[in-house]
């Protein structure tokens, strides 16, 4: 974001509320330059653009929007149908994806939402920075699933970005190249049903220190990704010293999916979708024991973690739903356009 000011963040928030305003005179003035197809890309006037970038971060927007135009508006209806099949069909990964993935693979198009801070000479990423990804995560906003085929979905992002800024060399190793690759997938379990977890210090799941081994005890939901047949490691967050200061109990801890003792109990709805094959999960965990290696940097440090972690990822969020509002207020503009009423 925006470097050298009082309030870093503002710039860019600033940015988010007013990219609009020219898409809405543009529809809103000229509903016939509108694509005509009931596929809508986002063909938005050059002036709408109103964050300065790099000209390197431009022809990735370029090269981004062509992907889209290309190969991800195309498979919507594919990929749509797959996942509104009916039983466990639902749950299993549709053969676009990988497909997708290996063309975006080949097009440079991979691992884009790295920063550049973490990774300076682009070895893992393309060397952007947040502002710069933030205008590729609208492009992709515009498709729900889109920032998959890129590998740039939640919650894999912020898991690698832990794994990054905090991992040690021995648990970068035992998951970065699977997750950088896009090979499995991953999952992260914070918010509880029991209270109010958007304050990450109300968060009443225990990590217990035995031996060498960490013993996980706890009710999670709101889990995402932990459907996915993919998802082969968990982030957990659990108190491991209820007397330390309030900011200091808690702490994070890798959990590869398949120990024992994880249960996935059902997907949630959100506005009565069920998100397949991804899902939003509800999730216990009854003893699950873990190497006390796996713990992230040290007891005590979860919600210097999730701050971290949660940070980037709001970014990300706010710009792919802004990218997906400017595609529905096309829609709408259209629909409004062709419709008739009162012989009108």
């Amino acid at each position: 974001v925006a470097a050298k000011t009082p309030n870093p963040k503002l710039p860019l928030c600033m940015s988010l509320l007013t990219r609009m305003r020219p898409l809405w005179r543009h529809a809103l003035r000229s509903p016939a330059n509108l694509p005509s197809t009931t596929r809508i890309a986002l063909h938005r006037p050059s002036h709408a653009r109103t964050m300065s970038v790099s000209p390197r971060a431009v022809d990735f927007q370029k090269k981004l929007t062509a992907f889209m135009e290309e190969h991800i508006y195309d498979a919507e209806a594919k990929i749509s149908a797959h996942a509104l099949q009916e039983g466990a069909a639902r749950w299993t990964i549709s053969p676009e994806i990988p497909r997708l993935q290996k063309l975006a693979k080949e097009q440079g198009l991979w691992n884009l939402w790295i920063p550049k801070d973490l990774d300076p000479k682009g070895e893992l990423g393309q060397g952007l920075t947040n502002q710069e990804y933030a205008t590729l995560a609208e492009i992709m906003g515009a498709v729900p699933w889109a920032s998959e085929i890129f590998n740039c979905s939640a919650p894999d992002t912020g898991n690698m970005e832990v794994l990054l800024k905090y991992g040690t060399e021995e648990q970068k190793a035992a998951w970065l190249p699977q997750l950088l690759d896009g090979r499995i997938r991953s999952c992260f379990a914070m918010t509880e049903p029991a209270v109010a977890s958007s304050d990450a210090t109300n968060i009443e799941a225990s990590i217990t220190k035995e031996g060498a081994e960490y013993v996980l005890q706890g009710h999670k939901w709101w889990t995402s990704g932990a459907m996915d047949p993919r998802c082969k490691m968990c982030i957990f967050m659990g108190k491991t010293d209820l007397s330390a200061p309030r900011h200091a109990q808690q702490s994070m801890i890798i959990v590869p999916f398949d120990a024992a003792g994880i249960k996935v109990v059902r997907p949630l709805l959100v506005f009565g979708f069920d998100d397949a094959p991804h899902g939003h999960t509800e999730v216990r965990f009854d003893q699950v024991r873990v190497p006390a290696s796996n713990l992230l940097v040290a007891e005590g440090h979860g919600f210097k973690i999730a701050q971290g972690r949660l940070g980037p990822g709001r970014i990300h969020h706010c710009m792919r739903l802004i990218g997906l509002a400017e595609r529905a207020l096309q829609l709408l503009c259209k629909r409004a356009s062709l419709r008739k009423a009162f012989g009108k």
